[in-house]
């Protein structure tokens, strides 16, 4: 079997960039193994917003020693919505792909799993990481969600984004709005995908509590822990590999998700949630060199203190 690489160009601008995500189209028959239909078949209603996804009066006092080497980072509970430790938490920073959790939340709500995208001529255009989708092409809706949050392809972003709201800016608009619902003040957003970095922030704070509502949806919570996924494609790919970018499903014990997020200006960025012994927390940490250290750091002590 011959795997030829979709993004060989792509660099590693949005996701995480060690090591490179892979998308690769397999150009051989359909085989064995190779999923062509989700995993999840629910869509959900837009739940109502709770008066506080976040509470930050009661924090665990604690000096991390070493620093840590995010500029900000946080991590609470994600079934109280407990803020157990912060830094700088409502500081406006770049968040590069951790806008996909936005693009993900509102288009899961609008897009049935089986629903068909036909893929506009602007988004094989979209700067930066694509997996290659071709203008006209009709693919399956479930794909382009696995595809846009294990691989963070700008493309698929593209696509969800005129497919559940007409066109990008309509659906650039929707997502502000839900912003403002959610009561997250520190973000702004201004493409689906967080490539362009000038007037799309938002803050550890506001990722963390996003992260809360995301992680409500059964589909995207089935997305988000999946390490890698072989799907079914049209003649004459026949098939592409998803990998998830997020190595802490592979070195941290509970890590079930969520999003890795880079470019040059916003550094290396993540939300990453974990549950042990039935309690689950969210971490987040942007412009972060050395992400998976802190990450794991992070967490642990989050365990320790709950």
């Amino acid at each position: 079997m011959v795997l030829v690489a979709v993004a060989a160009l792509a660099g590693a601008w949005v996701g995480a960039r060690r090591p490179a995500a892979k998308v690769a189209a397999v150009a051989t028959g359909p085989g064995p193994g190779i999923v062509d239909r989700p995993v999840v078949h629910t869509i959900h209603s837009v739940p109502m917003a709770p008066e506080h996804l976040l509470s930050g009066g009661d924090l665990v006092p604690h000096v991390f020693t070493p620093r840590l080497t995010a500029e900000a980072a946080i991590v609470v509970d994600a079934g109280t919505g407990r803020v157990l430790w912060a830094l700088n938490p409502h500081r406006h920073l770049r968040v590069a792909s951790l806008t996909k959790i936005m693009t993900a939340l509102l288009a899961l709500h609008k897009l049935a799993p089986n629903d068909v995208v036909t893929v506009a001529k602007s988004v094989p255009r979209v700067p930066l990481v694509r997996e290659g989708l071709r203008a006209g092409e009709k693919v399956k809706a479930w794909k382009l969600f696995y595809s846009m949050l294990l691989y963070s392809g700008n493309d698929d972003a593209l696509a969800l984004a005129i497919a559940a709201g007409g066109d990008k800016w309509t659906f650039v608009g929707e997502m502000n709005n839900e912003a403002h619902r959610l009561g997250l003040h520190d973000t702004h957003y201004v493409s689906p995908s967080g490539v362009v970095d000038r007037d799309n922030y938002s803050s550890a704070w506001d990722v963390a509590a996003l992260s809360r509502v995301a992680l409500r949806n059964e589909r995207f919570r089935t997305i988000v822990r999946t390490k890698e996924i072989q799907v079914k494609w049209s003649a004459p790919t026949y098939s592409k590999i998803y990998i998830n970018n997020n190595l802490m499903l592979r070195s941290y014990a509970g890590a079930n998700g969520i999003k890795t997020g880079y470019t040059h200006a916003a550094g290396d960025c993540l939300a990453v949630s974990a549950t042990r012994h039935g309690h689950t927390l969210i971490a987040v940490l942007l412009n972060a060199p050395n992400m998976y250290v802190d990450a794991t750091r992070l967490l642990n002590f989050g365990f320790a203190a709950e």
